[in-house]
Parts: C-alpha cells; sequence; structure tokens
C-alpha cells in the first residue's frame, strides 16, 4: 500500500466516522511559551483540552506535521541509527472533545488496523496503565475489558505510569492512555520469545505504532490530579511506522517515504545504500534532516542561532556533515534534494510547492557556510593536534574540543575522528563534562516556576474588546505568580480586555488597571493557548474587586501607526520588487517597525527610494481602514488577501483593508493611513539566504531623524567652515587623494630602501640568500616588502613574521629561481602555522598565515625555514 494512500484510508476512514477532517497545524508554534515546534498531534487543540477556547466540533481527525528534537522529545542522536527514529514526522490523529471515549477510541483503532488495513491480530498487542497509588488513580479495567473484545488476554499487556500514563507537561491536562504494539519479528523469533515479552523493551521490531490517550485529569504544580470537566481522547499513530508495517519492511527507511531521497543521495555520491553501514546512516540522516529542514523554512522558521532557528541550524549541520564525513559531499547537496521532495510530499503539503524555490536558496547557503566552518575546524584541530604531540602528550582536553565545539561549531564526532586517524585521543569525559556545565547555564538561565492557575471564577473565552475601545471595566477570572531569574511577577487573565497580547509580530499593550484609589501598572501582555495574559509586578489587594482597565493611548497609537505601515511597506515591495515578495517576519512596537520578506537580491537603493515613495503616497491618499472580523478564507482569497505560510487560521478571519493592502491580520491598526504622518527606511539589509530585512520609522520618530540629519550636515559645514557642504567635501577628497599618493610614493621608495638593505646585509649561503627576520611593520608593507626582494633576488627566501593586535602572521616568499626548484609556499606555511595554532594558504612562491597564539610564532618561522631547507636538499 503506497504511502500517500496509507494516509488517506485513515483520513476518509475518521470521516466515516463523523469527524471533522482539518488540515496540520504549522509545524512551527506560536503564542506558546512552552514550545518552540509542534511536536505531537494535539498540540493544535492544546487551548480545547486546556478549556481557554470553545470546540468548534466535537470530534476531529488529521495529519499533523511534528518535530522532536529538544526538550524530553530528543532523538536526535539515535536518527538515521536505528529503524525508527525521525526528526520530522507525520502524526496520525483523531480526537473526541467531551464526546466518546475509551468505548470508541478502542473499537474504531481495533477495526482500522484489522478490517481496514489488515493487520494480523496474533501480531497486535495493546497495553493499559497499571494504576499507580501515588496518584490515587486505579487499575484501567474499563480499557482492559474492551480490549479482552478484540484481542486474548495475554495480548493486553498491564503497563506503568512511565509507559501508560501520558502527560502534556509537568502539569496540565493528563491521562491513562492505552499502546498498540506490532510484532515485526520473523515467524522463528516469535517462537523463540513471545511478543508480550518485547513489548517496551527496545526491540526495533516489535514498536508502539498507535497510543490511545484517555484525557481525565488535570495535574496540577504540587503533583495531585483534579478530574477535569470533560473528558477527551487523544490519539496518535505513527505514519512512517504504519508505512513500514504496510509494506512489510523492517525499516521505516525502507518504506516509499524515504526509499526515493535515499536513492537520490545515493546516485550523487555514488555509493550504494545497503552496501556499507556508515555511508547507510549518513544517506538516512540526510534523508530524515532534509524533511526535518524544509518543512520547517516553509513554515516560517529560518536558520539562526537563537531559539527554534537554533535547533534548524543544528538539523543541517549534521546532515551536512554525515555527507561531508561518509559520502564525500564536499559541495551543498541538500538543496539538490528539495525539488524531490516536494514532488513526492507536494500534493498533502502544497506550502511546500509554494515555497519551494526559498527552501532552496536558504538551504544552500547554509550548506556552503558550514562547508566552510567545517573547513576552518580542520586547520584549528590540527593545530590543536600538532600542539599535543610538541607537548608529548597523546590526548586533546575536553576544554580543547568543546572550544572547537562550541567557538567553532565544529562536531565532536569529527574532533575525535581525524584524532583517531593521527594517533591522539579525545578527553571525552572532560568535554561531557563542559558541555553539561554549559547545558546547566542555560537551563538556569532560562529557569521559570509557575505556580497553578488561582481560578475566581470559570471562564470559557476571554474577551478582546480592544479593536473598539482602550478602556473596559473588568474582573479578574485567574491568576498566578511566576518566577524567573529571581524576579517575580503576576499573570492575570480578565473575563474581557482592551490590552493587546504580544503576536503576528506586534508587541503587547501596556498600561493600568484601576479599583478604588488602587492603580496597578500593567507592564506587559502575552498571549498564551489562547488566553490573554496580563503581566503585572504586584497583585491587587482584591483580586475579586471589578477593575477599570486603561491602555497606554500614546503607545497603543505608534504601536498600531506602525503595524499598518508594515502592510503598506508589503504592498509596496510587491509593486516594485514583485509578486514574489511575502512576509517572513516582523517586528511592531511604538517606536519602529521591522520587516522580513523574501526576496533573492539585495534591494538597490533606487529601488528602496521607490518603495518609500509608494509607502508615503499611501500615508498621504489617508485611506481609511476597512475590516471584516468575520470573513469566510473562501471570502478572503476572493477578494486577494495576503495569506501567510506558517500561520495557522480559524474558519474566520480578520480581513484588514488600506486602499490596495489587503491582509488577514489580528492586530490593531490606525483608523486611516494618514495618521501614519510619514514613512522613513532606516535600513535594509539580508538576515539569511533569499531572506531581507527592512527597519523603518514613522511619524515623530521619523522627525526625529530628519532632525538629527539635519544636525549632522549643519555641524559638518561648521567644522569645514563653509555652508556650501557639498562643495567643500569635494574639496577635502581631492585633496586626501593628493596626499594618498604623495604618501603611497613616500612609502615604495621606503619598501624599496628596506629591500635594498636588508639584500646587502644578507650574504648568498649555498645558493639561497635567506632573510629571516620578526618585524614590527604593518601587513601591507611586509607583503610590498617581499615582493620587492623577490624583483632583486631569484634566489631569495624570505621568513617573516609579525605580530598585530596580538595575533601572529607569517609571511613566505620564493624568489624565482627556489620556486622553480618545487618549494610550495602554500604547503610550507600550512604546516608551520600550526606551531601558532592557526592556518593560511596561499601561491606556490607566495603564501600568508594568521595564528591565535603569538608566542609560538619563532617557532613558526623556524619551522618554515626547517621546512624549504629540506625540500631544497
Amino acid at each position: 500500500m503506497e504511502s500517500n494512500k496509507i494516509r488517506q484510508a485513515f483520513l476518509d476512514f475518521f470521516a466515516s466516522k463523523g469527524h471533522t477532517i482539518v488540515p496540520s497545524a504549522p509545524m512551527v508554534v506560536k503564542n506558546d511559551p512552552t514550545l518552540m515546534f509542534t511536536n505531537a498531534g494535539m498540540n493544535q487543540f492544546k487551548d480545547i483540552f486546556l478549556g481557554n477556547a470553545p470546540r468548534k466540533y466535537p470530534r476531529a481527525a488529521d495529519t499533523q506535521k511534528c518535530l522532536r528534537v529538544s526538550g524530553k522529545h530528543n532523538d536526535l542522536e539515535e536518527v538515521g541509527h536505528d529503524t525508527y527514529h525521525h526528526t520530522m514526522f507525520e502524526m496520525l490523529g483523531n480526537w473526541s472533545y467531551g464526546d466518546y471515549f475509551k468505548k470508541e477510541a478502542i473499537g474504531w483503532a481495533w477495526e482500522l488496523l484489522h478490517d481496514v488495513y489488515h493487520l494480523p491480530a496474533e501480531r497486535m498487542y495493546a497495553t493499559v496503565f497499571e494504576g499507580s497509588d501515588e496518584d490515587g488513580v486505579p487499575f484501567d479495567q474499563e480499557a482492559y475489558d474492551y480490549w479482552r473484545q478484540y484481542l486474548p488476554e495475554d495480548h493486553i499487556i498491564r503497563g506503568n505510569k512511565h509507559d501508560n500514563f501520558w502527560e502534556m507537561g509537568e502539569t496540565g491536562p493528563c491521562g491513562p492512555c492505552s499502546e498498540i504494539h506490532f510484532d515485526l519479528r520473523d515467524e522463528a523469533e516469535i517462537a523463540a520469545k513471545p511478543g508480550r515479552e518485547m513489548v517496551n523493551a527496545g526491540h526495533p521490531q516489535v514498536i508502539e505504532i498507535w497510543n490511545l490517550v484517555f484525557m481525565q485529569f488535570n495535574r496540577k504544580a504540587n503533583g495531585s490530579l483534579e478530574p477535569l470537566p470533560a473528558r477527551n481522547v487523544d490519539t496518535g499513530m505513527g505514519f512512517e511506522r504504519l508505512c513500514m508495517i504496510l509494506q512489510g519492511k523492517k525499516s521505516n527507511y525502507d518504506t516509499d517515504v524515504f526509499q526515493p531521497t535515499i536513492q537520490r543521495i545515493s546516485a550523487l555520491s555514488g555509493k550504494r545504500y545497503g552496501e556499507n553501514e556508515q555511508c547507510d546512516v549518513a544517506m538516512r540522516v540526510m534523508a530524515d534532516h532534509l524533511r526535518a529542514i524544509a518543512f520547517s523554512i516553509a513554515d516560517g522558521q529560518l536558520p539562526s542561532n537563537v531559539k527554534a532557528g537554533y535547533v534548524i541550524r543544528r538539523i543541517l549541520r549534521r546532515a551536512v556533515r554525515y555527507g561531508y564525513t561518509y559520502l564525500g559531499f564536499t559541495e551543498p547537496t541538500l538543496c539538490k534534494l528539495v525539488a524531490g521532495l516536494v514532488e513526492q510530499m507536494g500534493g498533502q503539503f502544497p506550502e511546500l510547492k509554494a515555497q519551494q524555490a526559498l527552501i532552496e536558496k536558504v538551504i544552500e547557503e547554509e550548506e556552503a557556510s558550514f562547508l566552510r566552518t567545517l573547513a576552518t575546524g580542520i586547520n584549528l584541530l590540527d593545530g590543536v593536534i600538532a600542539r599535543v604531540k610538541a607537548e608529548g602528550t597523546s590526548r586533546i582536553s575536553g576544554k580543547d574540543a568543546f572550544e572547537l565545539y562550541d567557538t567553532f561549531g565544529f562536531p565532536i564526532d569529527l574532533t575525535e575522528l581525524i584524532a583517531r586517524e593521527q594517533g591522539v585521543e579525545v578527553d571525552l569525559e572532560d568535554f561531557d563534562k563542559e558541555l553539561q556545565a554549559q547545558k546547566a547555564r542555560s537551563r538556569n538561565a532560562a529557569a521559570v516556576d509557575t505556580d497553578d492557575w488561582v481560578e475566581l471564577f470559570p471562564l470559557k473565552e476571554s474577551i478582546f474588546t480592544g479593536y473598539d475601545t482602550l478602556i473596559e471595566q473588568v474582573r479578574i477570572a485567574r491568576y498566578r505568580r511566576v518566577t524567573s531569574k529571581g524576579r517575580t511577577t503576576y499573570q492575570l487573565v480578565f473575563d474581557r480586555t482592551p490590552f493587546y497580547g504580544n503576536s503576528g509580530g506586534q508587541i503587547g499593550d501596556v498600561g493600568y488597571i484601576q479599583s478604588g484609589d488602587e492603580k496597578v501598572p500593567v507592564v506587559d501582555t502575552e498571549k498564551e493557548n489562547g488566553l490573554i495574559i496580563h503581566i503585572v509586578e504586584h497583585l491587587p489587594s482584591d483580586p475579586a474587586a471589578e477593575f477599570t482597565a486603561v491602555v497606554d493611548a500614546e503607545k497603543r497609537q505608534y504601536a498600531a501607526n506602525n503595524h499598518t505601515a508594515t502592510h503598506l511597506l508589503h504592498a509596496a515591495l510587491r509593486e516594485v520588487l514583485g509578486k514574489h515578495v511575502e512576509q517572513k517576519g516582523s517586528m511592531v512596537t511604538p517606536e519602529a517597525l521591522r520587516f522580513d520578506f523574501s526576496h533573492f537580491q539585495k534591494v538597490t537603493p533606487e529601488e528602496l527610494r521607490r518603495v518609500e515613495q509608494l509607502v508615503n503616497r499611501f500615508v498621504r491618499a489617508n485611506y481609511p481602514l476597512e475590516e471584516n472580523r468575520n470573513a469566510t478564507k473562501e471570502e478572503a482569497e476572493r477578494c486577494g488577501a495576503m495569506m501567510l505560510f506558517g500561520e495557522k487560521y480559524g474558519d474566520r478571519v480578520r480581513m484588514v483593508k488600506f486602499g490596495p493592502s489587503v491582509e488577514l491580520c489580528g492586530g490593531t491598526h490606525t483608523s486611516a493611513t494618514g495618521n501614519i504622518g510619514i514613512f522613513k527606511i532606516v535600513n535594509e539589509s539580508a538576515i539569511s539566504a533569499g531572506v531581507r530585512r527592512i527597519e523603518a520609522v514613522t511619524g515623530e520618530a521619523a522627525e526625529r531623524l530628519f532632525y538629527a540629519a539635519e544636525d549632522t550636515l549643519r555641524t559638518v559645514g561648521e567644522q569645514l567652515h563653509n555652508s556650501q557642504v557639498l562643495q567643500a567635501v569635494r574639496k577635502m577628497v581631492e585633496n586626501n587623494e593628493a596626499l594618498s599618493r604623495e604618501v603611497e610614493s613616500m612609502r615604495r621608495e621606503q619598501v624599496a630602501r628596506w629591500a635594498e638593505k636588508m639584500l646587502a646585509m644578507t650574504p648568498e649561503r649555498d645558493g639561497v640568500q635567506l632573510v629571516s627576520a620578526q618585524l614590527e611593520r604593518p601587513a601591507d608593507f611586509i607583503k610590498d616588502l617581499a615582493y620587492a626582494m623577490r624583483q632583486r633576488a631569484p634566489k631569495l627566501v624570505f621568513v617573516v613574521g609579525t605580530v598585530a593586535g596580538g595575533k601572529p602572521t607569517l609571511t613566505v616568499m620564493l624568489g624565482e629561481e627556489i620556486a622553480a626548484r618545487g618549494v610550495n609556499a602554500g604547503a610550507v606555511v600550512r604546516e608551520a602555522a600550526r606551531l601558532m595554532q592557526g592556518g593560511g594558504g596561499g601561491q606556490p612562491f607566495f603564501a600568508t598565515a594568521g595564528g591565535k597564539n603569538p608566542d609560538g610564532l619563532q617557532a613558526a618561522m623556524d619551522k618554515a625555514v626547517e621546512l624549504i631547507g629540506a625540500a631544497l636538499r
């Protein structure tokens, strides 16, 4: 059964059982500080399970893109080495929100697996929760009894809390679960040891394929459980594992989910899959990681050095180093595999096809960058190994290995491999201590202690009224204390609120709440799991009182102006640069705005001027805000509204229109574009391959920018004693160029005198005129001196060192006759530079090297002279 048909059969089955088939949520999570990526199918329904949002339908089913490479679900190091771990995977799931429960969930799971997919009953096992005295939860007799209708008792296994009690996190909805396992082993193995003894024992062919979670409880911060108001069902089945079973394979990587990509990697590398285990692992790593990287970029997450972006960069670099080390890929290769992935999965996930060009460009740039990093790291590692050997030891310290890993991004396993080839070992125990210490620092920096919510009254939904008013009478529905980095704040949730919560790139509102004479500042507003959360530094004296909530009107207006300006900028960029331009991120504050967009080359000054002029034309047109807060997605599409990839839109959307700009947006906006006043671009830059960033200001901030430029121009004129600044600057440039020519002429004369003097002081010996010295001169002077001496001395061997800013530099120049005898200056400096912890290269007759250790400069110079002498003998 082909994988696309397996997926569709699942969706069709649950549609026939009255489930609403919903699209996959983006893999990159927004408005949930507890998650960077969607790591389970239930994530997009978390608001419903937490009771923070009303249910739209009683039951649903989907296939969800998931990523598990961080936190407790961290399988990254297993990926590629075993048969079933992955970074990105699909989770097939069906859901009930207070509708059906264990009977239907178990019955339908059996019907699908046994009657639709025709899996043999004798190879299936079900686990049920054995109970927990600690939590006061009894054995799940109900699930056990339902399973007895389908399976013999020796195929129903009691599981402990670790395996059969599912929890969202340290707190939140949880409950017993029933896992379905399948035994893929050969008949002989099954006869030798029954499958029930292998369930949850780590055997790669006795695996869990489906988990049926029965959410009955809420785990509180003190560890106790309380019943949920509604019992829910949350199931997740591993799509890749299901394909392995239905296609009769022993590895997920042997299915048609991965084999097309693996075969393309095999063709590019010239190595056949299945002939060498190390090469096979590398191909599996690349095939798996490609999916995670491509889907993340399609959902709006670019590789970077922080948070979610760092995770994606780490996955990409892992794929590159496996290809580099075991498959010989020294040029970008992953980018060449994207087209095949799009062809394979673009039907189910159209975002891949729509973003293909961007995905390819970003991956290619990242690959090229990391390949350069690998080359640099190898040079640095060579220097470390040379120093270790010079010290008479054969062990690289964990500190040195960790510096290569942490500072230069050089993988520890590659360090170990190269060191072993040169007869040196790595202190891995010490390396691990350094790594754990760093992780501990990161954990401590990010540690947050959050209390349980104190509920003052039940709340189904917090209503946002901030589109229409900045003042509202509110009541606190719930609050909790949060401590982070030694600072304690309180989070408040109101029954209704005019405060906009940080989302969609727009920062949250500030202001205050007041009851009687007590005024409590609101220092920030966030969105989390469907709730608008107000941050205060102390609790009101009576949280149950009624309050007047007041938003800071000036800051809200400035933020609204800047948010509207991003919409106008988006429209202007598409008109000036082309319809390929799409928003890739934004930041809107009262002070400024930032807009990231897809574009494959630098925006020229002329194009930026046209964009700026067009935005200001939109501003002067004073287009009024036209909004439809309850549009269907179909209505929005008919109106040409921009829909951003990576955003999860509901059935009803808010459509915002200003003249030619029509977008779906939940943020706050100005009532008319004229309120923006004026728009001024401050900077344009690249933030990654194929993505540019524009920073801009509006209104008073733009005015201040103009005044600062005026003041600078006036000050320059005063300094030049000339009100005609442009003319005065041109005259200064002309004078400077004349002086530069004069200085350069003097410098050439000085170089010539130095060359003649040094050669006169250096007699020829054994057919070589050796000049070896440390000189306190700039690098460009040393280079010119070397060339000047080469013109005068065909038998020259020039080995000169210099130190600038604490960094040593070695320069080697060979005369024409010396170079003709086969001596290579580039090879000489590469070898010698190791003694000063550096590297370099150049031409056969001229080469330079830099280093980190100035104390090793003289040794490097001596080594260079020794190597040249040996080559001449």
